[in-house]
């Protein structure tokens, strides 16, 4: 018995199968979160719309038609859904920059976003120009703030010691030095440059977000602990001793010692190399 001969088809048909498994093999290269769902599923209803009209152009192939016009179907499905839930989960223009500029980089989904705004009931504070959000030794830390727009310079007992900037948090330090059942007090005064825009979350209910979301707990504690190294670091370019060299505050040697102290410390170690 001779085998079967098989030619290449150059037809309409065949140029629509071979179209329909490229879509599919486009579709199954999609990526996590809603939008590679989305991505996932617009490819395979191409991919399997193709098959239908390929089945439907092929004799004896009625199986193929139904199985093909019932996947499409559930494709379509998807995509539909998936688009819904794109465009319920939609925010001001606040707080789509801050989704980008802090936790979109974190692979934070709209859905875990979505959750986070719900905690600060979505509204947005304003505070004006030379007002404090913050006195220090008066001012209870019972919320997490971040700045969205204006300038904020941070002063200890009258002492300048940086600036804040949008989308950087205002109360990191004071948030990450205490514990959930813990109350404290700003050890700084916090005062607007200009009029000043932010978003603050009230402790006790963000603790209880983090109760039922672990994942929000984790992406909280990242992305205070990065803005309280960043301050740490700016600190760091302003800390010089007297002779003009910048002190290292990661030492904590030096994060303690007075200046009198200090002085004192440089004239025994040049008495000693005298000797």
């Amino acid at each position: 018995m001779e085998p079967p001969d098989f030619e290449w088809r150059d037809s309409l048909e065949s140029s629509v199968f071979h179209l329909a498994n490229i879509f599919l093999f486009l579709g199954f290269m999609g990526g996590s979160g809603i939008y590679g769902l989305l991505y996932l599923f617009t490819f395979l209803t191409l991919g399997f719309f193709c098959c239908t009209l390929w089945a439907w152009s092929e004799p004896c192939t009625t199986d193929s038609l139904l199985w093909s016009f019932a996947l499409f179907s559930v494709c379509l499905g998807q995509v539909l859904h998936v688009a819904y839930r794109l465009r319920s989960v939609s925010f001001e223009k606040d707080f789509q920059e801050l989704y980008h500029c802090l936790f979109q980089k974190l692979g934070v989904s709209l859905t875990h976003f979505g959750k986070i705004v719900t905690c600060c009931d979505g509204e947005i504070h304003t505070i004006e120009q030379n007002h404090c959000l913050a006195i220090e030794g008066k001012t209870a830390i019972d919320k997490l703030t971040v700045l969205l727009s204006g300038r904020v310079s941070v002063t200890v007992n009258g002492e300048f010691l940086h600036y804040i900037y949008p989308f950087q948090f205002l109360d990191s330090p004071e948030w990450d030095s205490l514990r959930p059942s813990e109350e404290g007090v700003f050890q700084v005064t916090l005062r607007a440059d200009n009029p000043c825009r932010y978003v603050a979350w009230r402790r006790k209910k963000l603790y209880l977000l983090f109760a039922k979301h672990r994942y929000i707990a984790k992406i909280f504690a990242l992305v205070v602990r990065n803005d309280i190294a960043e301050k740490l670091y700016s600190l760091n370019d302003k800390a010089l001793n007297g002779s003009g060299h910048r002190y290292d505050l990661r030492l904590p040697s030096y994060c303690h010692i007075p200046g009198t102290e200090l002085e004192k410390a440089n004239v025994l170690l040049q008495g000693g190399r005298t000797a």
